[in-house]
């Protein structure tokens, strides 16, 4: 596992002008809050901030901030990006505390899909979902979730509840009574289907002509 370090200052300035000034300056403005202490106003490099962005990894990691107080452990909890501009606009960070549950979102890696009996047969297999919100404790955190299509068949589908989790680790929406909701299916190339469809016609159409 990767360690990740955002390097911090202390950001005294508050108000959208100020932060339109520190996103000029190449800065990007965040907050540090939660556990057992003060929210922080902070503000860090633009760049720095994007190059740790590139590593999937770095959303669903703990990571170490570096301040004038100190350093805190914390994961990305929010990242705000302009609409129209490749931009991050404010960073929300929240501090990690051991033995205090986490409510994250990790990605999904799906593996196996072309020995899967889908995969073998020409089938193409559709992801429905490209990550999952979970509840951890900060020492169970995994980087991603991989989800096995090995089993996968034509015109089935692997929903969460078919997930093999991580030690310590658990879907929030079924916690909670939510839908067990699919996250990849596999069915025929369209091509496929039109084919047994034109023939199945023609079938039916031979039929009838000789009646």
């Amino acid at each position: 596992m990767e360690d990740f370090i955002v390097n911090a200052e202390a950001r005294t300035a508050q108000g959208k002008g100020a932060s339109r000034r520190l996103r000029r300056e190449g800065k990007v403005p965040a907050i540090l809050y939660g556990g057992k202490g003060e929210p922080l106003n902070l503000q860090v490099d633009a760049n720095e901030l994007n190059h740790h962005l590139l590593h999937e990894a770095f959303f669903s990691h703990i990571l170490t901030i570096k301040h004038a107080a100190g350093e805190d452990q914390a994961v990305l909890k929010d990242l705000q990006r302009h609409p129209a501009k490749a931009q991050i606009l404010h960073a929300d960070f929240q501090r990690v505390v051991a033995g205090q549950e986490l409510r994250m979102n990790v990605p999904l890696h799906f593996i196996n899909e072309g020995a899967s009996p889908a995969g073998k047969q020409g089938g193409v297999v559709e992801h429905l979902a490209t990550e999952v919100e979970i509840l951890v404790l900060p020492k169970d955190l995994p980087e991603f979730i991989e989800v096995d299509l090995a089993a996968l068949e034509i015109d089935h589908t692997v929903h969460l509840s078919d997930i093999k989790l991580p030690k310590g680790v658990k879907l929030a929406v079924l916690e909670h009574g939510g839908d067990d909701a699919g996250v990849a299916v596999a069915h025929l190339p369209r091509a496929a289907v039109e084919t047994d469809e034109d023939e199945a016609e023609g079938e039916a159409g031979e039929d009838s002509a000789e009646d």
